[in-house]
């Protein structure tokens, strides 16, 4: 019942009556305090399936295409293609991972603006010929190296959010646009549309609505020198709120309605990633060592829960910061954060943690990724199953058993004291 994230096959804990997803954690704090107390993932697929159906709900028009680097756990992505979402791929490794799913090529966009000439054979090798691109070397590469490949252009906008206003802009201006439809034009290539991305921590309604207004000029200029323009990407940019997902859509509407109605026969996606998986993954960590130091910070900071430790008003809690295991000053998961005195053995337990926490395997031998645990509801499964979508007779790479588990103690730890 312990499916690793890396391996094909995986098996979904079903979880019935009153079991909920911290009874999960507990059994597996518990099997591990008799082992090597590793990290671990659980993971409910219910939050993922339930994220569609809203996505369903409040993005009709909008076909989502999941972005595969966000979380490139098997289950996931079996999942979301069962469910015929489309991926963005931004390297051959997520490309065989959804071709292993049976994802079609027409269903998958190679992302990423500066790819690899093997990244761009690839695709062209395999029938992948949707493709992004900002900039007229990239034009050259795709010219020489997939001529057939269907582009769309990304169109740099303005919109910022906290932290945000110094990172790097990505994407062409509109004039630089112009040039890029020129240049494709010259190369013999296929242009076919255009994607703007406005960041999740945006609140400024104004900046969907100039995304928008820069597509339909990009579309006009395309089309004035030939080129058939029918989809628009809308990026990502959706943190994994119903709220906020509403309000993106409601910001946009009109102006979709305006410039790209279905009478247009134009096709609209965006780049769902963290929408999809965020809430859906719960970490649990190990404390394995502790250092005290004489100095206390101030503030509210967001915090891990401390496991099975019930805090009374009178405990105190202290300024922490918590470290991976080089204590690398890159490997700081959080700067600050209130914690009562922790102890080596104690376990933290980190919520939302499915977007980009996975990651690659380590390039250290004794350092490995931790498992991964997965669960779904039996509401969550029938539920599912009731509207349609029956996952028991599409996936193919998993097993749904029922949630159980029997710890096993040493029979001198049972034995009374004389």
């Amino acid at each position: 019942m312990k499916g690793l994230a890396d391996e094909p096959n995986y098996s979904i804990e079903l979880l019935e009556g009153a079991t909920t997803l911290n009874d999960v954690i507990d059994t597996h704090i518990c099997e591990q305090a008799l082992a090597e107390k590793n990290a671990f993932f659980v993971a409910d697929l219910g939050v993922v399936m339930r994220q569609h159906v809203r996505w369903q709900t409040h993005m009709p028009r909008v076909r989502p295409f999941y972005l595969v680097n966000c979380n490139s756990s098997p289950a996931v992505v079996e999942i979301l293609a069962a469910l015929g979402v489309g991926f963005v791929c931004t390297s051959k490794t997520e490309v065989v991972l959804a071709q292993s799913f049976g994802v079609a090529p027409e269903n998958i966009v190679l992302g990423g603006l500066c790819k690899q000439l093997s990244q761009i054979k690839y695709a062209a090798k395999n029938g992948i010929d949707l493709m992004l691109c900002d900039n007229e070397i990239e034009l050259r590469k795709i010219a020489r190296c997939h001529p057939t490949a269907k582009l769309l252009l990304q169109v740099s906008t303005e919109a910022h959010g906290e932290g945000e206003e110094t990172s790097m802009a990505f994407g062409s201006t509109l004039k630089g646009c112009r040039h890029l439809l020129e240049c494709a034009k010259e190369l013999g290539l296929q242009v076919v549309g255009a994607k703007f991305h406005v960041p999740s921590c945006c609140t400024d309604p104004q900046a969907y609505a100039h995304a928008v207004s820069d597509a339909r000029c990009v579309f006009d200029m395309g089309e004035e020198l030939g080129f058939s323009m029918k989809i628009l990407d809308i990026g990502g940019g959706f943190s994994g709120s119903e709220v906020q997902m509403e309000q993106v859509h409601v910001a946009m509407r009109p102006l979709l309605d305006m410039y790209f109605s279905p009478a247009t026969g134009v096709s609209l996606i965006a780049e769902p990633g963290t929408y999809y998986v965020s809430s859906a993954f719960t970490l649990a960590v190990n404390v394995i060592a502790k250092k005290v130091v004489a100095r206390d910070q101030h503030g509210q900071p967001l915090a891990p829960s401390v496991h099975k430790k019930a805090l009374s008003v009178e405990e105190p809690v202290f300024s922490s910061s918590l470290w991976g295991p080089s204590c690398d000053g890159l490997d700081q998961v959080v700067e600050h954060c209130l914690l009562p005195e922790l102890s080596v053995g104690d376990w933290l337990i980190f919520s939302s943690m499915g977007a980009h926490s996975l990651g690659e395997p380590s390039a250290f031998a004794d350092v490995q990724k931790p498992p991964v645990y997965y669960i779904i509801s039996a509401d969550d499964w029938y539920e599912m199953q009731d509207a349609g979508i029956t996952l028991d007779s599409t996936l193919k790479n998993f097993s749904l058993v029922p949630y159980s588990f029997q710890l096993s103690v040493p029979a001198d730890a049972l034995s009374t004291p004389a």
